[in-house]
């Protein structure tokens, strides 16, 4: 680990490289490994003739009172340990086991002395101290590689996420623009309301932290804005009809996850039919997931624009993927005169 010592920082808890071993899973897999390793001292020096039940049950008793008690200490240790710099923080830790393996040595010779203490004591001790110190660095070096790991698929993730949303909407920003030119010369007011509202949509899509969560009300605030600019633009082909059956405030959700799909039901399904339409929007809970419904009336010349509406579904699809993996959903339905979204996403409150 010596290649991370240059430069070291402290670490949050939650990006520590030691794993929590006070959860019951990492207990239930050290003890696992241990055991395996209890086989492995006592079966190799032995064929199986001469094999112990006697000396596997005493190596085994001694090997995880180890290992329990280390992981006890890593436990309640851990918040400090992770206000170290990585290379201090895995010498504390080798320090406290190498401490605790030499503390059951020293108590399980003496428990069976049957002499005078001697070079065979000290020796056992040592091969004791050796093995410990051999496999800590193992499974050190097993943690931080796994931790590394982590760091990494989370910034290519986090890319990921902010590429797919940079690419939801490109033509937005142009009939904004335009929206706000015709409208100066004959209501300034209204023209200032819409850069407001363009302001707060674009300073949420810039948010490098928008894969964060954020309340459904204010998922909801960034949909009302939006379709504020194209109900001006649409003029009255465009109506939206609101059924959300959920407490707003209550269920999170990533920022510009449900704005996009609106977009995508007023650029798709109204925008290209001359006499317009209404997008209905329907929120609720299924169980453990809440559910958003956009219908948008498909346009007799729908297939001019099927290409454009299956890449930017894809896209949220992507999105919603890298975000939530299998947990979130995204389902289409059309008939001749309707097109349905579905997307399911996973019920959180924080």
């Amino acid at each position: 680990m010596s290649d991370e010592r240059s430069g070291q920082r402290p670490q949050e808890a939650d990006d520590f490289f030691l794993p929590d071993l006070c959860q019951a899973q990492s207990i239930l897999f050290l003890v696992l490994v241990a055991e395996l390793l209890v086989f492995v001292v006592v079966l190799v020096p032995t064929n199986l003739v001469e094999f112990s039940w006697t000396q596997l049950g005493l190596t085994s008793l001694f090997v995880q009172w180890v290992v329990l008690l280390s992981a006890a200490i890593l436990c309640n240790m851990r918040p400090i340990l992770s206000r170290m710099s990585t290379f201090y923080a895995t010498v504390t830790g080798y320090g406290l086991i190498l401490s605790v393996t030499l503390v059951f040595s020293v108590l399980a010779e003496w428990l069976f002395l049957e002499d005078d203490w001697g070079a065979r004591h000290l020796g056992a001790i040592t091969r004791n101290l050796l093995v410990a110190a051999v496999m800590t660095g193992i499974a050190f070096r097993y943690f931080f590689l796994q931790h590394r790991l982590r760091r990494q698929e989370q910034a290519e993730l986090n890319s990921r996420i902010q590429a797919l949303q940079s690419r939801i909407r490109p033509h937005f920003l142009f009939n904004s623009m335009n929206i706000i030119a015709s409208l100066i010369p004959v209501d300034p007011e209204t023209a200032e309301s819409v850069v407001e509202d363009l302001s707060v949509l674009f300073r949420a899509s810039l948010n490098d932290s928008s894969s964060e969560p954020v309340t459904l009300a204010e998922e909801l605030d960034l949909c009302e804005k939006y379709v504020h600019i194209e109900a001006l633009r649409l003029d009255d082909r465009l109506d939206v009809d609101w059924d959300v059956q959920v407490d707003t405030q209550k269920i999170r959700i990533p920022m510009l996850t449900l704005q996009p799909l609106i977009e995508n039901a007023i650029y798709h399904g109204i925008q290209p039919n001359p006499k317009g339409g209404t997008v209905v929007i329907r929120i609720f809970e299924t169980g453990v997931n809440v559910v958003v419904e956009i219908e948008n009336p498909l346009p007799e010349a729908a297939s001019s624009h099927e290409r454009g509406n299956r890449m930017a579904l894809d896209n949220i699809r992507r999105r919603l993927e890298a975000i939530y993996g299998a947990d979130a959903s995204l389902t289409t339905a059309s008939d001749h005169h309707t097109f349905r979204t579905r997307v399911s996403y996973p019920f959180t409150t924080r």
